[in-house]
């Protein structure tokens, strides 16, 4: 995936509505009508969202007589996940590291509340 159609992609799934449509629309196709239901705008305004994701290649319009079913295409998340892939390897590697550390420290500090705990009861005797 390019960089250019990357950004188009995520600048359609940056807002709330398209995502909601793109959600619905993975239940299977729906009519512009039925996608509109849900939502508290016009049908001028969901056909701006529909071509805005259609542009950025997230859902196809077919024609079927006077229907106009709306599908999901899920190539462009593909995209996605592979981007944010090499994302998710840092921060788990980061992690990882972040863990090993607070064993560490939790391993020193038990030594250290032992060799403690052995001093003072020394003293004791």
């Amino acid at each position: 995936m390019t960089a250019d159609a990357l950004s188009t992609t995520f600048s359609a799934l940056a807002d709330p509505t398209r995502r909601a449509i793109l959600a619905r629309l993975a239940g299977g196709e729906s009519s512009v009508l039925e996608i509109a239901k849900p939502f508290d705008m016009s049908l001028p305004a969901v056909s701006k969202h529909l071509k805005v994701l259609e542009r950025a290649g997230l859902i196809e319009r077919g024609r079927e007589a006077q229907w106009r079913p709306c599908r999901l295409q899920a190539n462009p998340l593909k995209g996605v996940a592979d981007w944010v892939e090499v994302y998710r390897r840092h921060w788990e590697e980061s992690f990882d590291k972040l863990e090993r550390y607070l064993k560490e420290l939790q391993r020193k500090d038990k030594v250290e509340n032992i060799q403690r705990k052995e001093k003072t009861d020394g003293r004791k005797k």
